[in-house]
């Protein structure tokens, strides 16, 4: 069964920093481009981040570059979100993602998706 599970997000100030994780379990070799995406109330499902599961190639929305970073650890099977200098506008559920299309930015790409976090930011 696969699994993407999330780690817990939180409440923080703008301009913070947060991290988030997501346990990868039993992905299919195939699905090997992991993302974050997320949805703010009343929003659409936006792409945040993307990540090639064996070369690291990331890409990121234009509105997270420079602040947030995408990484992995396969020896942990994990996927991370490092978010800096948080703003109102980053709050939203997080959801981490995988899928077989290489660093896409489409939600359609993606076949498996963790239950998501909540990340709010106050201003």
């Amino acid at each position: 069964q696969v699994q993407l599970v999330e780690s817990e997000g939180g409440l923080v100030q703008a301009g913070d920093s947060l991290s988030l994780s997501c346990a990868v379990s039993n992905v299919p070799p195939r699905a090997y481009s992991m993302a974050w995406f997320r949805q703010a109330p009343g929003k659409e499902r936006d792409f945040v981040a993307s990540i090639n599961w064996y070369s690291g190639a990331a890409r990121y929305a234009e509105s997270v570059q420079g602040r947030f970073t995408i990484s992995r650890d396969g020896s942990k099977n994990a996927l991370y979100l490092e978010l800096r200098n948080l703003d109102a506008a980053d709050t939203a559920v997080y959801y981490c993602a995988a899928g077989p299309l290489s660093r896409s930015i489409y939600t359609q790409t993606y076949d498996y998706w963790g239950q998501g976090t909540q990340v709010t930011v106050s201003s």
